[in-house]
């Protein structure tokens, strides 16, 4: 098995993503002046092109609109219009494995209610 992943292997994946670190912060600073440009010629949150030869500039401005949680529903409230409001039950992660260790309730009294998720990553770094 240990075959399967080369010195080769290891030293491209290592190389690449050195030069995909650089690419990335070159990317930003350029977004960052295309941007600039944008709010200056155009406003700020507002589309906008640019055209220069074969190149087409282009800013799309997305408008996301979220009710301010706790202040809406203390307004709701005040207008009697709890209707609007929803009642959302969901677990309470601290309590319950405080309970468990309490000994309120046994794990076992739970169980098939949890699931587990995994985040897999990969690093390779340079060993001097």
């Amino acid at each position: 098995m240990d075959e399967l992943i080369t010195k080769e292997m290891l030293e491209r994946y290592y190389e690449l993503n050195q030069v995909r670190k650089k690419i990335e912060v070159e990317i930003n600073q350029l977004k960052k002046i295309f941007h600039t440009y944008f709010d200056k010629e155009f406003g700020e949150n507002e589309k906008g092109e640019l055209v220069r030869e074969q190149f087409k500039l282009q800013r799309q401005v997305r408008k996301t609109e979220k009710w301010v949680e706790k202040d809406t529903v203390e307004r709701l409230e005040e207008l009697k219009m709890n209707d609007l409001i929803q009642i959302i039950k969901k677990p309470d992660s601290e309590k319950i494995h405080a309970a468990i260790e309490l000994g309120l309730i046994k794990r076992s009294d739970i169980e098939g209610c949890f699931t587990n998720s995994y985040t897999k990553a990969i690093t390779v770094k340079e060993v001097l």
